[in-house]
């Protein structure tokens, strides 16, 4: 996420990204490089395998954000002082990168590699340097030319791996 203030968006992203009916994605990481103020970046990450204590409310969650940022724990979530760039080169080092792009390969078309990561943006899209330092490590995909909201995007990513067993 690129814009400053969309706490919003990081929710439903986290709860589309990590929850199902009864339970949690134990084989998740989430990540979101949050780059509004006060001390931009901050890197959000949220490990599936040791998260408990949630639920999917927004309060429940900015209220862990808010404990976490002021160096409180909670069991998976962490706040690290990592940029974009910085993140994505460490991950790409292991984990093959996806680049959420209409304009993109179709998905169904593309094997989806074991361990994706998968580097999307807002209802604006990525910015272009964004973007461009992405695709240094990865590969464009597309879930088709209808645009979908973001956490919308994970959870038909999450369906289509499901499906093939990958994660």
């Amino acid at each position: 996420m690129h814009d400053a203030g969309r706490m919003d968006i990081v929710h439903e992203c986290i709860v589309a990204g990590l929850f199902l009916s009864h339970g949690l994605r134990r084989n998740v990481i989430f990540h979101a490089v949050l780059n509004g103020p006060p001390k931009p970046p901050l890197h959000l990450q949220i490990r599936g395998p040791e998260l408990y204590d949630v639920r999917t409310d927004i309060d429940t969650w900015q209220g862990i954000i808010k404990k976490i940022i002021n160096r409180k724990a909670h069991p998976g979530v962490e706040v690290i002082k990592t940029g974009y760039e910085a993140l994505l080169k460490e991950r790409a080092e292991t984990n093959h990168v996806y680049v959420l792009e209409e304009n993109g390969k179709n998905i169904i078309e593309t094997e989806i590699k074991s361990n994706p990561i998968f580097v999307l943006g807002d209802h604006v899209g990525l910015p272009k340097k964004v973007e461009a330092f992405a695709l240094r490590y990865g590969e464009k995909i597309s879930l088709g030319k209808q645009p979908y909201l973001a956490a919308s995007c994970i959870t038909i990513l999450n369906y289509l791996l499901d499906l093939q067993n990958v994660g």
